[in-house]
């Protein structure tokens, strides 16, 4: 399949799809999923490393009756190597291959319009594990053909796309769909109990807070690909190297770092109302690095005037962190993906059972359309993804940002002119004081 047959640009797709909205609220199912069966029938939209080795493996892990029917993916390649390397884990799970594999030849589909075509293919269900850019447009095409949809994170990369996935979410609801977000965090059995308490008031009214996240630089992802093939256009190159390129990932503050900020949300039950933040590169500063920085800092104001301080960074040979503080008035929280515990004025640490959270969150996805109560959290993950955009944003401009302007009133949009295998030059690094806000 020719995938320069398919031209339309996100912005494109949005505008012809609202038409189609409202006409498809008409068609709401009482039951997503084989009437009769208690098969679920997925599709996976993105046949890469998240899609293929957690997201199709954590679904069967979770739930009796997960049949994978149909496969989708821009290149040719990665659809090719899709079915070894997704029974391969599948067996590593000691999963039963043959009950969960059921894509045939004819249910695997390439080019840029592939996710149409799973999405039109019989399944109950989708999971979205293409770079973050695609995220409104694949979500909207689900859920305007009413499919349960497990949505991994981010959800977008800049406001246009958080405004149209937030829409999208509650067309969702209206059709009783079920809308799963890939931040597992919250099923962390130590983060819920802690999150609980905190809320219950144990450690008193929160005053302030930080997220530290340091980690390794990341230098050797998709090492093969660090430079164009012979040929290679310079679209297919950036979506290759996706994880560097501001437009396809949101960069490594909202690609990444929405888990810990997800996490300050929810503890404060709120998002950030203001935001102050900086950045740049100093390390990967190579062309194979796209446009992403690989530090970020930021001060988040969250109501009632309690700031909290971010650091992150990705930078090889460095001391490492990814944890957060939450301090109330009576003591301090200590959170991590680990653990969690409480000092300073009341004695807490955390010592019950734990799950995994990325079977976890599949587990409660499934059960819900399963018991005709399916969740939405929609609006809660893209509450998250604008809170990393917010300070990137902030970063690449310096310019202090309040929320209800970057949500309701920034036209920001990190689309392509074209959406199709050909020239795609990338813009100037972002510079703070000299990138405009748009």
């Amino acid at each position: 399949m020719d995938t320069k047959a398919n031209d339309v640009s996100r912005r494109g797709f949005l505008k012809a799809s609202a038409a189609v909205g409202a006409a498809s609220l008409m068609s709401m199912s009482h039951k997503a999923y084989a009437q009769g069966s208690d098969k679920i029938r997925v599709g996976l939209i993105g046949c890469g490393g998240r899609g293929m080795g957690a997201g199709i493996i954590d679904c069967a892990a979770s739930a009796k009756g997960v049949e994978l029917v149909a496969l989708g993916d821009v290149f040719q390649d990665k659809l090719d190597n899709a079915s070894k390397v997704i029974k391969g884990n599948l067996a590593k799970r000691k999963l039963p291959v043959d009950e969960i594999y059921k894509v045939t030849p004819e249910k695997m589909f390439v080019g840029f319009d592939a996710y149409k075509k799973v999405i039109d293919s019989g399944v109950d269900m989708v999971i979205l594990t293409t770079p973050p850019y695609f995220r409104p447009m694949h979500f909207q095409a689900a859920v305007d053909a009413g499919k349960h949809c497990f949505v991994e994170k981010p959800i977008a990369v800049d406001p246009v796309g958080v405004r149209a996935f937030i829409e999208t979410a509650d067309k969702a609801k209206e059709k009783n769909l079920a809308v799963g977000a890939g931040t597992q965090m919250r099923r962390a059995r130590h983060i819920m109990d802690a999150m609980q308490r905190m809320h219950n008031g144990e450690i008193g009214e929160l005053v302030g807070g930080q997220c530290v996240r340091i980690g390794d630089g990341m230098l050797e992802w998709y090492g093969d690909m660090k430079q164009p093939k012979p040929g290679m256009s310079e679209m297919e190159y950036q979506i290759r190297r996706w994880l560097f390129m501001t437009w396809l990932s949101g960069d490594f503050i909202v690609e990444m770092h929405v888990h810990n900020l997800d996490l300050m949300n929810w503890a404060f039950n709120a998002h950030p109302v203001k935001c102050i933040a900086n950045g740049g590169r100093q390390v990967r500063t190579a062309p194979e690095y796209g446009d992403a920085y690989d530090h970020f800092a930021a001060e988040f104001e969250y109501p009632n005037g309690v700031r909290v301080e971010y650091m992150g960074g990705q930078t090889d040979g460095v001391s490492t962190r990814n944890d957060m503080r939450f301090v109330g008035t009576k003591a301090r929280a200590y959170v991590d993906f680990g653990g969690a515990y409480f000092e300073g004025g009341v004695e807490y640490k955390y010592d019950g059972a734990s799950v995994d959270p990325q079977v976890q969150e599949y587990a409660d996805f499934i059960d819900s359309i399963r018991a005709g109560n399916p969740i939405n959290e929609g609006r809660q993950v893209a509450e998250s993804t604008m809170t990393a955009i917010l300070a990137r944003m902030s970063a690449h401009t310096g310019s202090a940002m309040k929320w209800d302007w970057a949500m309701n009133a920034s036209k920001l949009d990190l689309s392509p002119a074209k959406l199709e295998l050909g020239p795609n030059p990338l813009g100037p690094i972002p510079m703070p004081g000299i990138t405009k806000l748009v």
